[in-house]
Parts: structure tokens; sequence; C-alpha cells
């Protein structure tokens, strides 16, 4: 593998890359991706998820090289939250509230003007996959509960919940990623089914914060708890959230794997493998194996 450290605001740089490698496969996951940052910098937030897919697809679009199959990661959060009891659908309106949410929802727009204006009569197959929460080991971003539980348990500290009666749709990782490289593969294939997917877990698997952190404690022992630290003035967060996936469903014969029991557990393994300084590589191996048994 070939590593480039780069800003995806800096688009000579980028252009470079691409020249560079020649791709024929282009997955585009570089983004501001925390809510409460967001509120802090929304310039910077706008100008790394809007202007960073702009920086991308314009890429694509101006230079000769092979792309055949792109897929863009946004995520759940692009969707106008009603707060209603069912998921939304690829079709439902695109209005972010926060900054974070809202500038991925202004890449999605970006997006399908790039496909109508630029590849409609072109050999290139461009998605958006709209992925809800996802864990896994590894991830250790500043507000996200699960690294949060993390560093409790590390500390030796009662995990510190924000909002435990928020309704997520958690997932592991290996599921939305196992999904992404399925839509480059299929369109690639058949430009046809180039378009926008739900990718999340099944309604069972949508819980409240408090409920994925009561099975995080379960699952590390230790006898950790957890505490209801509600910000009474904290930045706006949406309290529920759903994705309807039929459509990734139908089109693609796919489906979750993992329930979020099980994804919980793996994160946990991870992690202790992790602070105990094994071979985190042939940790992952390992559960990239069982999920492919799986699936």
């Amino acid at each position: 593998m070939t590593s480039i450290i780069g800003d995806i605001r800096d688009r000579d740089k980028l252009m470079q890359a691409f020249r560079d490698a020649q791709p024929e496969m282009v997955f585009h996951l570089a983004a501001q991706p925390i809510v409460r940052d967001s509120y802090k910098d929304p310039v910077g937030t706008y100008e790394t998820n809007v202007m960073g897919t702009v920086n991308l697809l314009e890429c694509i679009r101006a230079l000769q090289v092979p792309v055949k199959s792109v897929v863009i990661i946004t995520t759940d959060k692009v969707y106008e939250n009603k707060n209603w009891a069912w998921g939304y659908r690829e079709n439902d309106p695109l209005d972010g509230r926060d900054p974070y949410s809202n500038s991925k929802s202004c890449a999605e727009l970006v997006t399908h003007s790039y496909v109508q204006s630029f590849f409609a009569d072109s050999p290139v197959a461009v998605s958006t996959v709209r992925a809800g929460n996802v864990i896994g080991g590894g991830d250790f971003a500043h507000d996200r509960i699960v690294p949060d539980c993390v560093r409790a348990a590390q500390a030796g500290k009662p995990i510190a919940v924000r909002n435990p009666y928020s309704i997520r749709p958690y997932q592991h990782v290996l599921e939305a990623l196992f999904a992404y490289l399925l839509v480059a593969r299929r369109q690639c294939e058949d430009k046809k089914l180039a378009g926008w997917y739900n990718i999340g877990p099944d309604d069972s698997d949508c819980v409240t914060t408090g409920e994925l952190v009561d099975m995080f404690c379960k699952a590390w022992g230790d006898s950790i708890t957890w505490e209801n630290r509600a910000e009474p003035n904290a930045p706006h967060e949406d309290n529920f959230l759903k994705l309807d996936c039929s459509k990734m469903k139908t089109t693609f014969g796919w489906k979750p794997s993992w329930d979020v029991q099980t994804a919980i557990e793996k994160t946990v393994e991870w992690t202790r493998a992790w602070l105990e300084q094994e071979d985190v590589s042939c940790v992952m191996g390992k559960q990239i194996m069982k999920y492919l048994d799986k699936i």
C-alpha cells in the first residue's frame, strides 16, 4: 500500500495523487466527522466536507484517469431529522441541522450535481453511501461514545454519558466497509446500479446510547459503570435516528450480519488486545475472517 498524507482541501496535491495512482476505484472517506467540533469550527467543517468533496470530484472530472467507480461516504445525519419513529429513506429531504450534518447534506448535493452535469454520459459510476453510527476497534476520536467508554475504562472511572436516551443505528465498521466494497464492485459491473444508499442495522439494533453503554460495561467487565452527565446547555444533537435500508437490501441482496451486541464484543476484544500490546493486525484479521464466514 502506498500512503500519501495530505489535506483534502489542497486540490493541487490531490490532483497529483490522482495522476500518480491512476485509480480505477475511488473511496471518499476524508471528513471532519465530529458534530460538536463542527459547532466550534463551522468554517473548517464546511471547507473539509463540502469543498473537499468538490476537489475530489473535480480531480475525476478534469484529469484523464481511468476511474470507473466512485463511492462517497456521507452519514445517516444528512436527512432533515423530524425525530419520527420510522427509518429515513433515500428519497427523504436532505437538511442536516448542525454544521457537520449540514455539510454532509451539501456534499450529497455536490455529488448529485457532478453526476448530472459531468458523469451522466461517461463510464464513471458514482454512489453516495449514508452509513449509521460506526463502531469498532481503533477509533480513538473524542466525543464519540465508544472511545469515551474505552478511555474511562482505561482510567478506571465511570463512563460519562451525555445523551443516554438518544437512539442511534449502531453497527460494526466491517458492516459498513463490506457494503462500500459491494457497491463499488457492482456499480463497476453495471453503472445503472449507481445511486444513493443507506447502510445501517436492523431496527432491533437501533438502541439508546445508555443501552449501548450497558452492553459495553458487560463486555468489558471489571465492574465498570456509567453516569448520566446530560449537559443542559449542550449544542443540539438529534434524539432519534433510524435508517430504512430496503433499497440496499433489494438492489444488492445485502443485509446486516453482526448485531449490536456482537459489534460491542468485537470492539472490546480489539481494544483489550491493543491495551495488552498484542498483535492487533492479527486480531483484525481473525475478526475479518469471522465476518466473512458469517456473510
